[in-house]
């Protein structure tokens, strides 16, 4: 089959897919994703299942223990959501996306289980819960080793969690979501706190101290062990280096000098130092036992992020950032603060109508000269005049710009970043493009970015 052919295909499939709820309608319960793996024999249970929760850094982190894992030769598969530009990125194996074909294979292979299920239902599965259903049947085709599962939203009752997880990792948890998680730390800690097993080890980044609360309460619960970022493994050490960060990082087993990690921010770092826990728990190293420092040298060397703080242009610096809530933002202004020496940096913002688009532009403020407010092509887009109205009280109408397009946002900005106020061209000039996983993925497709 041809690669257009291939594509068209897989619009077909995903045009049959979005007549389904999408993933921002839930309901909680996992009967439904549970009848269906039943009905293709359980595929989830075939393999070891790493999984993943948190409110932000699961996809990075959860390509870090992918790319561990695979550098210490496991078969691997990892699912995470959502996609930046093409939906077979959130199903890879062997550290790869499906290609067009397998995805619709997969997709026919299951199909009519899927109506099975329908049929049994009041309520149909959703989108998400058909995309789980084939990474565990892909996964078990394969066969994988290993499995890398990022949960979608919250965790007890995500579609993912029918998944037996030995290994439960915990991101930096924070506000998100609350039309769903309910609007308090506590709430959401509780449902992401459901991903964690009987005799699971769950590995936790530092969190608010209500959070650590509801984790450890669940841990004791359920009689899993724990191991705590700044106790027992976290960053020693970090210091800015060209292209990324050299890292020293205390593990379970030990301590791994000289780690360089190809990707920026101190969060990145701390994502690194989760992920290496959590591969050395999955192995069961302990204090006299580490992975082979050369082989976790090799591994994050490899790794990318694609749209955390991806740079897509040079002259000037062109950046692309899926921060989507508050807690994102800040991580991405303080990464932009520490390791960037822009003279001037412009922001392209386009978020999402349900998400807290005050606490996004108020912790980007203090890092940028001028803010071009714009839209995603997605129906949930915030409309730029509303957003507009959001911005003024934080940055004034002097350093704000409104271009309903981002194709238009994303020149406006370059325009901004290369001149001075005397018109000039200056260097140093920067743009960073976020506030939303769509945006950031448009932003990439419009550079030429593949995806990956």
């Amino acid at each position: 089959m041809s690669a257009p052919e291939s594509l068209e295909e897989l619009r077909q499939v995903e045009a049959e897919l979005d007549q389904r709820w999408p993933e921002t309608k839930l309901e909680p319960s996992v009967d439904r994703i549970r009848a269906l793996a039943e009905l293709m024999g359980d595929p989830q249970t075939s393999y070891p299942v790493l999984h993943v929760t948190g409110t932000n850094g699961k996809t990075s982190t959860s390509r870090m223990i992918d790319a561990l894992l695979t550098r210490v030769g496991l078969r691997t598969g990892r699912y995470t959501s959502p996609h930046l530009q093409l939906v077979t990125e959130r199903i890879n194996v062997d550290n790869a996306p499906l290609s067009p074909e397998r995805y619709v294979e997969v997709y026919r292979e299951i199909e009519p289980l899927v109506s099975v299920v329908d049929g049994r239902n009041e309520i149909p599965l959703s989108k998400f819960e058909v995309l789980t259903g084939m990474a565990f049947a892909a996964f078990a085709d394969a066969p994988v080793e290993a499995a890398v599962v990022e949960v979608g939203l919250g965790g007890r009752w995500d579609a993912t969690n029918i998944a037996d997880g030995k290994i439960a990792v915990i991101t930096p948890v924070g506000i998100d979501h609350v039309e769903y998680l309910g609007p308090t730390l506590e709430g959401i800690a509780e449902e992401k706190a459901g991903i964690i097993k009987p005799g699971a080890v769950a590995l936790l980044a530092e969190q608010d101290p209500v959070v650590e609360r509801v984790l450890l309460r669940r841990i004791a619960e359920v009689d899993a062990m724990v191991a705590r970022q700044g106790s027992e493994f976290g960053v020693l050490r970090r210091d800015v280096a060209v292209g990324g960060q050299m890292l020293r990082l205390q593990g379970l087993g030990g301590v791994y000098e000289e780690v360089f990690l190809p990707l920026h921010g101190a969060h990145q770092a701390a994502n690194a130092a989760l992920a290496l826990a959590a591969v050395e728990a999955f192995f069961g190293a302990g204090a006299d036992r580490r992975i082979d420092v050369d082989a976790v040298r090799e591994a994050f060397a490899t790794v990318s992020s694609p749209g955390r703080l991806e740079r897509v242009r040079s002259a000037p610096t062109v950046l692309v950032d899926a921060a989507h809530n508050p807690h994102g933002a800040k991580a991405l202004a303080k990464a932009l603060d520490e390791e960037f020496g822009f003279r001037k940096l412009v922001a392209v913002v386009g978020v999402m109508d349900d998400k807290d688009a005050v606490g996004i532009l108020s912790e980007l403020e203090p890092v940028v000269h001028d803010v071009v407010l714009t839209a995603n092509s997605s129906p949930r887009a915030m409309d730029p005049d509303l957003l507009a109205g959001v911005a003024i009280p934080i940055f004034g109408e002097d350093r704000m710009y409104v271009q309903p397009h981002l194709v238009d946002a994303l020149e406006e900005a370059v325009r901004l970043a290369e001149e001075d106020d005397g018109g000039d061209v200056m260097s140093g000039g920067g743009v960073i493009v976020t506030g939303s996983v769509v945006t950031a993925g448009e932003a990439r497709a419009l550079f030429g970015k593949e995806p990956s």
